[in-house]
């Protein structure tokens, strides 16, 4: 997809000269953050696979942007807007000697999701939604349409077709319309021009986007982003139906002061922490070692939600929970004085752990795509660690550690020996 929509690149004009005062925050309002990330960055980075160069027009205090700007990585020219009093329409009206024939309009305290954006790219003049589910009605910009164009746009509409979501494909004759406005009028909205032009409109609906203009919008543009984090396959049955309920909640309060790195050594220290208390109590160990488990989701959901995602960090975190799942056992293992032959029980019990990991790990190293999206039948496989943890918790609160590691023993490596089947099965099919 990269090579396709690089070689159509554009570029896209953000207007990000307005102050988030509304949300009680006396910086511009593009670098207030949502869900990890300035919604100037977040807006970027998604159009980054669409976009050879930024225009980014900002207003008295727009150094901040700037400075903000310089170390991200991408390529962005600033226009300075020194009267932003003037109306957001005047603002693009500055962006007319360096717009190129077809580009991007996007405003700055907008959100959107991927997927809106892969749809809108597409499309032509005014992107529209005749069903938007996440912004106010009565605040939003209606638009009413005639032979495929706007006919009339503005907040008071009483009969329109669809919203205006603030994303616009637009090309360089629009800007005779905006001259003419500007040399009329002292202040002039975009609004007006898009009437003016009557441009053309696509619909994209169903899709998350936002204008965030107050403290309410944030907190649902946040709980949407995390929300949506939810990694696509892998989750098992108890992660699916216990972790996720509050991990998610979880991350929704943390993922503006949390690093998805530091969530990973939080998840790290609470399942060391949890071996600890294994020396004083099982029971209370167990319950320890299900919430680090709770917490395991995290890092992986701020990942997502804040665009951290990385390679090294699910390397990382891979990793560290080896360690955790090891030490757990061993520890266990060692306070329940166990004798030589279930010690011996024990290493087919850590083995098996080890492997479910590893089984699919290798699948995706030897073919380059994770074996749960490629072979849906492998998540009706129960075993995942979710549900070894959570299992483990009721065994140790039972004060059942001998079943529990017989258990591990032979429950893992069926498991191990399944997932090889299935995707022998899966390959030979194919």
């Amino acid at each position: 997809m990269e090579g396709v929509t690089k070689a159509r690149a554009m570029k896209a004009i953000i207007l990000a000269a307005g102050f988030g005062t509304r949300m009680g925050k006396n910086i511009p309002k593009p670098l207030i953050r949502v869900a990890g990330r300035e919604m100037i960055y977040r807006t970027m980075k998604i159009l980054s696979d669409y976009v050879d160069e930024f225009i980014v027009v900002v207003g008295k205090n727009g150094e901040k942007i700037d400075s903000f700007l310089k170390d991200k990585g991408f390529n962005y020219k600033i226009i300075r807007n020194p009267t932003p009093e003037r109306g957001n329409g005047y603002s693009f009206y500055l962006t007319k000697d360096v717009s190129g024939d077809k580009f991007i309009l996007v405003m700055g305290d907008h959100v959107y999701e991927e997927e809106f954006i892969k749809r809108a790219v597409e499309g032509e003049g005014l992107i529209v939604d005749r069903e938007p589910a996440y912004v106010d009605l009565e605040e939003s910009t209606k638009v009413r349409c005639r032979n495929g164009r706007v006919e009339d746009i503005g907040k008071k509409l009483k009969e329109f077709d669809c919203v205006d979501t603030g994303f616009f494909i637009l090309s360089k004759d629009i800007y005779k319309h905006a001259e003419s406005l500007v040399r009329e009028k002292e202040v002039v909205e975009l609004s007006e021009i898009v009437k003016k032009a009557k441009i053309p409109v696509t619909e994209v609906s169903g899709y998350f986007w936002m204008d965030v203009d107050t403290v309410e919008d944030l907190k649902k543009a946040r709980k949407f982003i995390v929300r949506n984090s939810i990694k696509g396959a892998g989750d098992g049955y108890v992660a699916k139906y216990l972790n996720r309920r509050i991990s998610l909640r979880l991350s929704e309060l943390l993922v503006d002061h949390f690093t998805p790195n530091q969530m990973t050594f939080v998840s790290f220290l609470s399942g060391i922490l949890s071996s600890l208390i294994l020396f004083f109590s099982v029971p209370l160990a167990g319950i320890v070692y299900q919430i680090s488990s709770i917490i395991d989701g995290c890092d992986g959901e701020i990942a997502r939600a804040s665009l951290r995602k990385s390679r090294i960090g699910e390397y990382t975190d891979s990793m560290l929970d080896r360690y955790v799942d090891f030490i757990f056992l061993v520890t266990l293992a060692y306070v329940s004085n166990l004798s030589i032959y279930f010690w011996i029980v024990l290493a087919f019990a850590i083995f098996g752990s080890v492997m479910i990991s590893y089984s699919t790990e290798k699948y995706k190293a030897a073919f380059f795509e994770s074996a749960y999206s490629a072979i849906p039948s492998l998540k009706y496989l129960i075993g995942k660690r979710d549900e070894r943890i959570f299992a483990m918790m009721i065994f140790c609160l039972a004060g059942l550690v001998k079943p529990l590691i017989i258990l591990l023993a032979i429950w893992t490596n069926i498991r191990v020996v399944a997932t090889l089947l299935i995707i022998y099965k899966h390959k030979l099919g194919s």
